[in-house]
């Protein structure tokens, strides 16, 4: 794992425990080396990210008598847990995943970020117990099974990512965000520490609500700028990424270093409005264009994700990284506000189908609606307005079912006829929606955008969005911070009604006044366009011949596990323009290149 951290190495071994550390170096580069200890050496950690309040618990501990040997954050953590416990997590403002032992209880501690910003992967193996920051390092442990979960295999077909706890291997979990784990004479013990709420409050006016969330998001990005080398962004020309730089640009004396990465052709590229942005800052403004031959890199990422990935953005999020590293060792992004503030376009839709599912009676949309959106027929060449098959199809189910097939990259349909008929068989009617249900009950609310974000806070963020950005910026040791994750800004966000953060067809509104002070109405009010790659039209040319020999590479591992002259059927129909089948392709493929690597 040299690539999380090529600045340093350490090693803690006795009797029976080990722990070992890779250090990107960024807080006290002269003394923060690690594995850390205590005074009396009973306790030992090791630690990846960063705690943004140390300073303040290092103070609160000091004035308790812990004597501390580096500045670094990391040992906050130690003493912390000398003078809390297990809850001095609670505590931690940052994102993080540590481990340590202590050596008179003979007790190993983990924890985990409450948004899930840093991973943690782990394995009780027969009498071992493993933990790594990569799953990877777990793989090389001796005589592990690297049998594949096949519900694993479900959900990413659905989804494109594998949601935690979930590995593509059985017996590997990962941690789930919020959550410490507890491992003692052979006994694994799991415990939430921290849940999201959506406890609206009432009575609060527009002015007051924007003023505390501009307040709270300086805050957020202020400690956020704490680091012992040079530190930057990534600046898309979003309203998300404009806003951390034009707060950061207020913060700091010398200019902020942005950067951007757009796509060839030029009308799928943002880099216009993020130049736009940075001449606006007057920000240090760099910025790559990524073409179809870029993307040679999937190769390198399949690698770096260790799981199955589908998420095409993760290749202009590798270049950005990239480039990034070359100025910066430290960068700041826009990730989050999308979740926190309903931008997501798919979030009106939603409320749209649960205002059809009140109208129209039970009925009408199990028999009438159900039939049509089984025969209604769905092409490319249809124009935006009468593709209505997916809308159809939501309708006539619960809102529950509705929003999976709205976030599946491959449709339940298509899902069912490219699994092989002996994993179905072996999946005994197990059903990846099942996931969100799961979240969707969960969610402390009754309002129905409030469950979705919940629901996306705990899937989509976490194992998609923030996976993404952790391995593609570690694959080039550039740490990446996200201050519109801090938890105390996400639970104040979590307390507006939601119909400010949705108002009409308007995504963002309560947040678009808060920024009236710092972004220009140029910005705020133009299109969103998202970080999507034109990867559907670069495989029916410039990919074409690369797709066709690792889709149905007849040497491959994986094939047993789809129909594969179903998928030769897609393909073909993809070719031909009449269906836009990218995503259910997208993600055979990104899997058949993981295979190649890992099976």
């Amino acid at each position: 794992m040299i690539h999380r951290g090529p600045d340093d190495e350490g090693y803690y071994l006795e009797g029976n425990v080990g722990l070992g550390h890779r250090r990107l170096s960024i807080i006290d580069l002269n003394t923060g080396h690690q594995p850390i200890f205590n005074e009396d050496k009973s306790k030992v950690i090791v630690f990846n990210g960063e705690i943004y309040n140390f300073m303040d618990l290092r103070t609160q501990l000091e004035q308790k008598g812990h004597i501390f040997k580096t500045k670094t954050d990391t040992e906050v953590i130690l003493h912390g847990y000398e003078e809390w416990g297990q809850d001095c997590v609670s505590r931690l403002r940052g994102m993080f995943a540590f481990a340590l032992w202590d050596k008179s209880k003979r007790t190993l501690f983990l924890a985990r970020d409450r948004l899930g910003i840093k991973p943690l992967y782990y394995c009780k193996n027969g009498s071992k117990f493993v933990l790594a920051s990569e799953l990877k390092a777990i793989l090389e442990v001796p005589n592990l099974s690297r049998e594949l979960d096949l519900e694993a295999v479900s959900d990413y077909l659905s989804f494109g990512y594998i949601p935690a706890p979930k590995t593509i291997f059985k017996g590997v979990y990962k941690l789930l965000p919020g959550h410490i784990l507890i491992f003692r004479h052979g006994d694994l013990n799991l415990r939430q520490y921290w849940d999201l709420k959506f406890h609206p409050e009432q009575g609060m006016s527009i002015e007051d609500i924007s003023e505390e969330i501009l307040e709270t998001l300086q805050e957020s990005i202020r400690l956020r700028l704490i680091s012992d080398v040079p530190l930057g962004a990534f600046l898309s020309g979003g309203i998300d990424s404009s806003a951390v730089v034009a707060i950061m640009s207020g913060l700091i004396d010398e200019p902020v270093v942005t950067n951007s990465v757009g796509f060839v052709p030029r009308e799928d590229s943002e880099l216009e409005y993020a130049r736009n942005t940075a001449k606006l800052f007057n920000s240090n403004h760099n910025e790559y264009e990524v073409s179809p031959d870029a993307v040679d890199v999937v190769n390198k990422l399949s690698w770096h994700f260790d799981e199955p990935f589908a998420d095409s953005s993760s290749i202009p999020t590798y270049y950005v990284s990239k480039m990034t590293k070359q100025n910066v060792t430290v960068a700041l992004s826009g990730d989050g506000g999308d979740e926190n503030f309903a931008g997501y376009r798919r979030y009106y839709y939603d409320r749209l189908e649960n205002q059809l599912r009140h109208r129209i009676p039970s009925f009408i949309r199990n028999n009438v609606i159900r039939l049509l959106a089984g025969i209604y027929p769905q092409f490319a060449w249809m124009p935006q307005i009468i593709r209505a098959k997916t809308l159809l199809t939501n309708v006539a189910h619960d809102p529950v079912y509705g929003y999976f097939n709205s976030m599946s990259q491959c449709l339940p349909g298509v899902k069912n006829k490219v699994m092989s008929g002996d994993v179905k068989r072996q999946l005994k009617g197990y059903e990846s929606i099942e996931v969100f249900r799961h979240y969707y009950n969960n969610a402390d609310t009754d309002d129905p955008l409030s469950r979705i974000q919940y629901l996306d806070f705990k899937t989509y963020l976490v194992d998609d969005i923030l996976t993404k950005v952790d391995r593609a910026s570690m694959a080039n040791s550039l740490e990446v911070r996200v201050p519109i994750l801090d938890h105390k800004f996400v639970e104040m966000v979590a307390k507006i009604p939601s119909d400010m953060k949705l108002k009409g067809k308007e995504s963002k509104y309560i947040f678009k006044k808060s920024l009236n002070k710092v972004l220009p109405p140029e910005i705020m009010n133009r299109k969103k366009m998202g970080f999507t790659i034109p990867i559907g039209e670069w495989m029916r040319k410039d990919l074409r011949e690369m797709a066709e020999e690792v889709l149905f590479d007849r040497n491959s591992d994986s094939t047993f596990l789809f129909d594969m002259k179903y998928v030769r059927t897609l393909w073909k129909q993809h070719l031909s323009g009449m269906k836009d089948l990218t995503q259910p392709l997208w993600t055979l493929l990104s899997f058949q290149l993981w295979a190649r690597k890992f099976m």
